[in-house]
């Protein structure tokens, strides 16, 4: 089981060469039996992006959001009440964005690895990450 850290999810669906081989192979396995999941944070994280100019779609957010929704191989994993407790008790130390909280506790969560070419999030010795 995967979970996708936003950068990913992005780079993934936009088909860039940003992603690692590795990366892009094992998501391209990923099946409507046993898909990537995604923390709906990304798509409140993606938004931002978009809203301050940092980064760029082909479409309206909305739409590429709604078309990423429709995926097969995707799930969306909304943020209830486990995955907040969860992100307030993550074992320290933990660097200061919240949405990586999230994101790492919805990995926690489902006993995913989670896919980041983040630095941080690498290094975070408590979830298993996949670059």
């Amino acid at each position: 089981m995967i979970v996708l850290d936003t950068h990913v999810w992005v780079w993934w669906v936009s088909q860039t060469p940003l992603l690692s081989m590795r990366v892009k192979r094992l998501i391209d396995r990923c099946t409507p039996s046993d898909p990537a999941y995604l923390s709906s944070i990304s798509v409140w994280e993606v938004a931002m992006l978009v809203a301050k100019g940092r980064l760029q779609l082909t479409m309206d957010t909305a739409d590429w959001i709604a078309k990423c929704e429709a995926l097969p191989n995707l799930r969306f994993v909304p943020i209830d009440n486990r995955i907040l407790l969860r992100a307030t008790s993550l074992p320290e130390p933990f660097h200061k964005d919240p949405a990586d909280r999230f994101i790492v506790s919805t990995a926690l969560q489902l006993g995913a690895r989670l896919f980041t070419k983040d630095d941080k999030l690498r290094a975070y010795p408590h979830v298993e990450t996949v670059w």
